[in-house]
C-alpha cells in the first residue's frame, strides 16, 4: 500500500483580535495542523504579521522539506519524531540567524503531527491540538497532549492582572524541566511529545483546539461526532459555522480554528 496522505478536507476559520495564526499541511507520509501562541511577552523583529503567523508558516515549510526524514533513530524512537526533530533542527538554525541565542521570547506552537507507517501510524501531540483516528473496525482513537494554560488556570486567579502575570511566567518557563513543552526551537521537545502508535487508519482528522471548541461547547458529541462533521467540506464548514454563531451569541472570544482531515492514498 503506498505509504502517503491523500488530501480530503481543508478547513480554517479566523479567530478575533489578531491575524491566523494557524496552519496545516501534508506531503508524502507526513499531515499536521500547527496552532502559534499569540504573543504575551514584548515580540521580537521577524518578517511576519505577527510573531506566532510566522513561526507557524516558517515551521510549516520546514515540516514539508523534513518530510523524507524517516526512520526510527535512537533520539526520537519514531518516524514522526524523526520528521518533527529534522525540522526544529532548521529552525534552530533560522532562530540563529534572526534572534540569536533569544530563546524564551521566540514564537512557539502547538502542534499535531501524524505519519504513515509501514504498519500503521504515528500520533504526536505537543501541547493542545488534538487528532481523531478513525480506525479500519470503525473505532475512533482521540489524541491530544496537555492544555497550554492548564497549569494557570488551576490557580483561577480573580484578577485579571494578576492572571495576565502568571500566563506571562507561563511562557517564560515553557520548554523547561517540569513544564510545558511546544514546538518552538529546541529539537528536544520530540522528548517531551505525546505520542501515540495505532493501526493503519481509515481517516485521521488534526484540529486546532480553536476548532475542538466545537467539542468543548457539546456541537458535537466528542471525538466521533467531530471525525463525522469533519469528514467532508461541507460538514466541517458548517461545524465552524456553527461555532462561531455559538462563541457570538454568548460572547466568547474566538480562536484561530483549523481542521485537515487525510486518508491513506489508494
Amino acid at each position: 500500500m503506498p505509504n502517503s496522505w491523500r488530501h480530503s478536507v481543508r478547513v480554517q476559520t479566523e479567530g478575533d483580535g489578531h491575524v491566523t495564526e494557524d496552519t496545516c499541511g501534508f506531503t508524502g507520509a507526513s499531515a499536521w495542523v500547527i496552532d502559534g501562541a499569540t504573543s504575551l511577552l514584548p515580540e521580537l523583529d521577524l518578517p511576519g504579521a505577527s510573531n506566532p503567523s510566522w513561526y507557524a508558516r516558517t515551521l510549516d515549510l520546514l515540516l514539508s522539506e523534513s518530510s523524507g526524514a524517516l526512520g526510527r533513530t535512537e533520539a526520537t524512537g519514531s518516524e514522526a519524531g524523526s520528521v518533527l526533530d529534522q525540522a526544529l533542527r532548521r529552525v534552530d538554525t533560522v532562530a540563529e540567524e534572526r534572534a540569536a541565542g533569544e530563546r524564551t521570547r521566540f514564537p512557539s506552537a502547538a502542534l499535531a503531527l501524524a505519519q504513515l507507517t509501514a504498519d500503521g501510524v504515528e500520533v504526536l501531540v505537543l501541547a493542545d491540538c488534538h487528532a481523531a483516528v478513525e480506525l479500519e473496525d470503525g473505532s475512533v482513537i482521540h489524541v491530544t497532549s496537555e492544555p497550554a494554560d492548564l497549569r494557570v488556570h488551576r490557580e483561577h486567579p480573580a484578577d485579571p492582572e494578576q492572571a495576565r502575570e502568571l500566563l506571562c511566567r507561563d511562557r517564560e518557563l515553557r520548554n523547561t524541566p517540569g513544564r510545558l513543552w511546544v514546538a518552538r526551537r529546541e529539537p528536544e521537545a520530540v522528548q517531551h511529545a505525546h505520542l501515540v502508535r495505532l493501526p493503519r487508519p481509515e481517516r485521521v482528522v488534526l484540529a486546532s483546539d480553536g476548532a475542538w471548541r466545537a467539542v468543548d461547547l457539546g456541537l458535537v458529541d466528542g471525538p466521533c461526532g467531530f471525525l463525522r462533521a469533519a469528514s467532508t467540506p461541507i460538514g466541517a464548514q458548517k461545524l465552524l459555522l456553527d461555532l462561531r454563531e455559538q462563541q457570538a451569541a454568548t460572547g466568547e472570544k474566538a480562536d484561530d480554528a483549523t481542521i485537515l482531515t487525510v486518508v491513506p492514498g489508494e
